[in-house]
C-alpha cells in the first residue's frame, strides 16, 4: 500500500489489522532475539560442562582455549545456518507466502533451542545451534516483507522500527530469564535453552488470524501469467538497478553482522573476565547475575537506538541515519571493551554500545525492503540481512582467536575496523525515503 498524503501522524488511518500483524511480527523477532540471548549468555557455561570442566577451578591456559574454540565453532555455525536459513526461506516466502514462512520459521528456531539443553557433546550443541540459525535467519525476512507491504507508506519506516526495537527487548528478556534461572546453581543453562520453546504459541495466532498481504497476492498472479518470476536469486540480479541495490544490501548486512556478532555478542565474556578471570565456582553464580544485568542493559540500550534510527531515517534520511550510527559504532564499541574495567563501567558502557549496534539492526529492517519490488522482497530482504552472514561466519571465531592470543580489547578494537567499510559504501546506496515500495 501506498500514498502520495503524508498524515501528521503515522497511526492516521490505520485499523485494528495493522496493530495485529505488527503485534504479531513483534512477536516473532522478539522471541527469535529472545532465543538467540538466551544462547549468547549460556554458551560458555554450556561448553565447559560439555567438555567436562566444570567444577574444575582454575581452568588451565589450554582448558580455556579449548572452551574458546568451541564457542567461536559454535557462533560461527549458528551463522551459517542464520544465512542458510535466510537465502532459503527469503526464496520460500516470496513464493510460498509470508505468513507460511512466519510460522515454520518460528518453530524451527524455538524447537531446536529448547532441543539444545538436551545435548551431551560439543558437536551436539553445534549443530543444534546451526539448526536453529536456520529458522532464526528465515523469520526475519518473511516477517519484514509482511509488515512493509501491510502498511501504508507514511507509516511503513516507523512499523518497520518498532519491529526492530522489540526485538531489543527480547534481548532483556533473555537476561531476565538467565538471571533468574541461568545463574540458579540448581537450574542452570539447560532451563534457559528448554523457555526457548515457549514462542510455538504464535504459530497458531499467524494460521488462523493472519493472511498474505494483497501486494503479494498480486504479484503471484502475475507470476502465474507468466510477467514475472517470485523468489528467483538471479532475479536480484537482472537489472542494474537490482544488481546495485543487492550488492549495497549485502556489503551493508555484512558489516553489521560483523560488528554485532564478531564483537557485541562476546561482552558477556567480557564481563565473566573482568568479575571472575579464573573462573572460580564459587563466584560463579554472583558473576552470572552481573554479567545478566549488563547484557540487560546493553539491549535495553538498543531499544532506544533502533527507535532513534526510525526518527532520523523518517526525517532526515536512510543513509544519514546509517552514517550517524557507523560512526559511532566504530568510535563506542572498542571503546566499551577498552574501559569496562568493572561491574560499574561495564554497567555504564553497554547501553551505549548496545544504542549504537542496535541503530545498524533497525535500518535493515526499514531499508532492505525497500530495495525490491514485491516478487522479490523477501528473498532480497533476507539476501541482504543474512547471506551477508556467511561473509561475516568467521568474525566470532576470529574474535576468540584473537582474544585468546591478544586479549580481547584487542580483537575488539581490530574488528571494530569494518564499520569504516560501511561508511565507505553509503555515497553508493540509493536514497528511499519517501518512495514507494518497488512493484
Amino acid at each position: 500500500m501506498t500514498t502520495s498524503q503524508t498524515p501528521q501522524r503515522w497511526t492516521s488511518g490505520l485499523t485494528g489489522y495493522h496493530y495485529l500483524v505488527l503485534a504479531v511480527a513483534c512477536f516473532g523477532w522478539f522471541f527469535d532475539t529472545m532465543d538467540q540471548w538466551l544462547y549468547v549468555q549460556a554458551k560458555q557455561p554450556a561448553m565447559i560442562e560439555l567438555l567436562g570442566f566444570k567444577g574444575i577451578s582454575p581452568l588451565s591456559v589450554e582448558q580455556g582455549g579449548l572452551v574458546r574454540y568451541w564457542v567461536g565453532l559454535a557462533q560461527m555455525w549458528m551463522i551459517i545456518g542464520w544465512a542458510t536459513g535466510g537465502l532459503f526461506f527469503g526464496m520460500i516466502g516470496d513464493r510460498l507466502g509470508r505468513t507460511k514462512t512466519m510460522a515454520v520459521t518460528i518453530f524451527l528456531y524455538a524447537a531446536f533451542t529448547g532441543l539444545s539443553g538436551l545435548t551431551q557433546t560439543p558437536f551436539q550443541f553445534v549443530l543444534l545451534r546451526f539448526l536453529t540459525g536456520l529458522g532464526i535467519g528465515g523469520e526475519f525476512a518473511a516477517g519484514a516483507a509482511l509488515v512493509a507491504e501491510t502498511f501504508p507508506a507514511y507509516a511503513r519506516a516507523t512499523a518497520l522500527g518498532i519491529v526492530q526495537a522489540v526485538s531489543a527487548l527480547g534481548n532483556v528478556l533473555a537476561g531476565i530469564i538467565y538471571f533468574v534461572v541461568g545463574a540458579n546453581p540448581d537450574l542452570g543453562w539447560r532451563y534457559v535453552m528448554y523457555i526457548g520453546m515457549a514462542p510455538v504459541f504464535l504459530i497458531v495466532i499467524i494460521v488462523l488470524f493472519i493472511h498474505e498481504p494483497d501486494a503479494w497476492k498480486e504479484s503471484r498472479a502475475k507470476a502465474k501469467a507468466g510477467t514475472g518470476q517470485l523468489g528467483s536469486i538471479l532475479g536480484l540480479f537482472s537489472t542494474p538497478e537490482l544488481r546495485r541495490n543487492t550488492i549495497i544490501g549485502l556489503l551493508l548486512g555484512t558489516v553489521g553482522v560483523i560488528g554485532f556478532w564478531g564483537i557485541g555478542t562476546w561482552s558477556a565474556e567480557l564481563v565473566r573476565n573482568v568479575l571472575n578471570p579464573d573462573n572460580l565456582p564459587e563466584l560463579a553464580a554472583d558473576t552470572d547475575r552481573k554479567m545478566s544485568l549488563c547484557i540487560m542493559a546493553q539491549n535495553f540500550g538498543g531499544f532506544f537506538g533502533v527507535m532513534g534510527f526510525s526518527y532520523i531515517a523518517q526525517r532526515f534520511g536512510r543513509r544519514p541515519a546509517f552514517l550517524i550510527s557507523l560512526i559511532c559504532c566504530a568510535v563506542v564499541v572498542p571503546a566499551t571493551f577498552h574501559f569496562a574495567t568493572s561491574f560499574l563501567a561495564a554497567l555504564v558502557l553497554f547501553p551505549i554500545m548496545g544504542l549504537f549496534l542496535l541503530t545498524i539492526f533497525g535500518g535493515y529492517a526499514i531499508y532492505f525492503p525497500e530495495l525490491f519490488p514485491t516478487r522479490l522482497r523477501a528473498t532480497g530482504t533476507g539476501f541482504c540481512y543474512n547471506v551477508s552472514r556467511y561473509l561475516a561466519a568467521a568474525a566470532p571465531f576470529l574474535f576468540g582467536q584473537l582474544s585468546a592470543s591478544y586479549g580481547i580489547q584487542m580483537a575488539a578494537l581490530f574488528v571494530s575496523s569494518f564499520f569504516i567499510l560501511g561508511i565507505l559504501i553509503l555515497p553508493f546506496a540509493p536514497e528511499t525515503k519517501g518512495k514507494p515500495l518497488p512493484e
